[in-house]
């Protein structure tokens, strides 16, 4: 008789009985309590580890895991059928189609997310020319309804991309966006503002910006941070595009015919996203597109919802106001405030993808913890010090611009995980399939936050007298909390993780190459949240008695 399998090839992961290479990667999934009472449905093992259909083997008790479980554990809840779908559909970790589907996703977020991050350059402009009598926390309420309605309509916008796919969704985007930018140059009001940036450009941004998010997550598990940086490093590189292109195209043309340019862009993006994305994976029809707030019972998920919000409620202050606070502060001149914007967008480019790619090393909340840091510190370390010297009579200008640049490539760089790493962190508490109605529970908070964020800086403008050092508390102070949030978040999940893992299916001491792999696999995907669940492996090492095997020697638990 063979002896008791003891791992597979490094690089390969035996799936029932088939040694699979690891680039192509399926979801984790828990393992069924029941033993199959078929010999068609036994797996092939060797000889003394066949079971007889006479007979009933123990096995080391497994419990499920309750409601408050982890969110890793919390997805595995999905029935046996959902199971076997998901192993008969492995993820290609890539591949023509994935990759397309990343650049149908960066085009995307190119037009959508590169409008957004313009924002500060027409807040600028229309300050100081079609909305000059208004107050900045006047003004902040366009831009702030914008990016609300960019996140708050994934509610009915994520359940049914689960259901119907991202066709329809991107397409309806495309046109609402394109129609916005093209008829703000005909607005000349308020309302007219209002109207056509806040509503129809917030809702065409929130279209186009959730389906091409989520669609990367079909392709790619192991390295979907990676994927998912890649992407939203799109709207970073239209942040950098833009402002710079309206800046000269202002005094030349006009706004008017400005921003129908840009709708023209815009147009041909959107056009390449809706060629190229779309999903793989089997849909969920028949669900509800009202959150589901029962999610909240995981204090992991409640917490991690926390820190999104106090991220987003400072994250886009200073993309509002970066180039105002620059054009204000007198030192610096009025094309070089424009330019400012470029460059903190510059450097939220390569954060958008750097941290991903390191997320799939170190691990994804890891991560976001380490840049919420650095946002954090670089905000209260570098802005506050220059906007305090500018409220002085008497200042140096040269430190003033010295702060000002050192700040938007530091923020820029850290700030741009705050769009790429967000998705892949809520992915990572459930079901792929599932993933639409996770981001959208997230978002119905978090979205109340970018409502009220530019008019609460603005509010504080006026009450520090036009200085900006009011601001830059508030926005370091929301950064101090989502730190606070997610480093919180980490340890609670990290605990629930670790006992059940101990309880976890594959506890025999005859498999321990198959524990290495998955040791290995857990860190690619981090250490942290990451879910790792073993198959149930018949072995004539198993304990008789039930007991769990102490696997605390083990690095993966540490």
């Amino acid at each position: 008789m063979s002896g008791p399998y003891k791992g597979s090839k490094p690089g390969l992961v035996l799936h029932n009985g088939i040694e699979k290479s690891q680039n192509s990667t399926t979801p984790p999934v828990t393992a069924s309590t029941k033993i199959p009472a078929t010999s068609e449905e036994q797996p092939d093992w060797p000889e003394d580890h066949q079971l007889d259909s006479n007979s009933s083997p123990t096995y080391p008790k497994f419990e499920e895991p309750s409601p408050g479980a982890s969110p890793s554990l919390a997805s595995d809840k999905s029935n046996a059928a959902d199971d076997e779908t998901k192993e008969a559909v492995p993820y290609p970790e890539g591949g023509l189609q994935g990759w397309l589907v990343v650049l149908g996703s960066f085009c995307g977020m190119l037009a959508a997310f590169g409008f957004m991050n313009s924002v500060g350059t027409f807040q600028a402009y229309l300050s100081t020319h079609q909305l000059a009598a208004y107050s900045e926390s006047q003004i902040g309420w366009i831009f702030s309804v914008y990016v609300f309605l960019s996140f708050f309509c994934g509610i009915q916008i994520g359940p049914v991309f689960d259901a119907k796919g991202p066709r329809l969704l991107v397409l309806a985007g495309s046109v609402l966006l394109v129609a916005s930018v093209l008829l703000l140059g005909s607005c000349t009001q308020y309302w007219h503002f209002m109207l056509v940036f806040g509503l129809v450009g917030g809702c065409g941004t929130s279209l186009i910006f959730t389906p091409a998010i989520s669609s990367i997550g079909h392709f790619f598990l192991v390295t979907r941070a990676n994927a998912t940086g890649i992407a939203a490093a799109g709207g970073s590189v239209g942040g950098v595009i833009f402002p710079l292109m309206l800046q000269s195209l202002f005094p030349k043309v006009g706004f008017g015919w400005a921003t129908r340019i840009m709708g023209f862009i815009l147009l041909f993006l959107c056009v390449l996203a809706n060629l190229l994305i779309r999903t793989r994976l089997p849909r969920k029809p028949g669900g509800s597109v009202l959150p589901d707030f029962k999610i909240f019972r995981d204090p992991a998920f409640a917490l991690t919802t926390v820190g999104v919000f106090f991220l987003e409620w400072g994250l886009f202050i200073p993309i509002t106001y970066l180039t105002s606070y620059a054009s204000s502060s007198g030192a610096m001149t009025p094309t070089f405030a424009y330019q400012l914007i470029a460059i903190f967008n510059a450097g939220s480019s390569f954060g958008r993808w750097a941290p991903g790619w390191l997320a799939d090393r170190l691990g994804r909340f890891n991560t976001m913890v380490l840049t919420v840091a650095m946002c954090a510190a670089s905000t209260l370390a570098l802005w506050l010090p220059a906007a305090v010297i500018t409220v002085r009579p008497v200042f140096s200008s040269t430190t003033v611009v010295g702060l000002t640049i050192a700040y938007a490539i530091l923020f820029g760089f850290a700030s741009g995980s705050n769009i790429s790493l967000t998705p892949v962190c809520v992915g990572q508490m459930c079901e792929t399939e599932e993933y639409g109605r996770y981001y959208a529970t997230c978002y119905t908070i978090v979205s109340f936050g970018t409502l009220t964020g530019i008019p609460i800086a603005g509010a504080l403008i006026a009450a520090c007298g036009g200085g900006y050092w009011g601001v830059v508390v508030f926005t370091g102070l929301c950064y101090v909390v989502a730190l606070a949030a997610f480093s919180t978040a980490i340890k609670g999940t990290f605990n629930t993780t670790r006992r059940a893992m101990k309880q976890s299916e594959m506890l025999y001491k005859g498999y321990q190459g198959d524990i290495q792999y998955y040791k290995a696999r857990n860190e690619a995907v981090g250490h942290c949240l990451a879910l790792v669940v073993f198959t149930r492996i018949p072995s004539s090492n198993a304990t008789s008695d039930g007991e769990d095997v102490d696997m605390d020697s083990y690095e993966t638990l540490d």
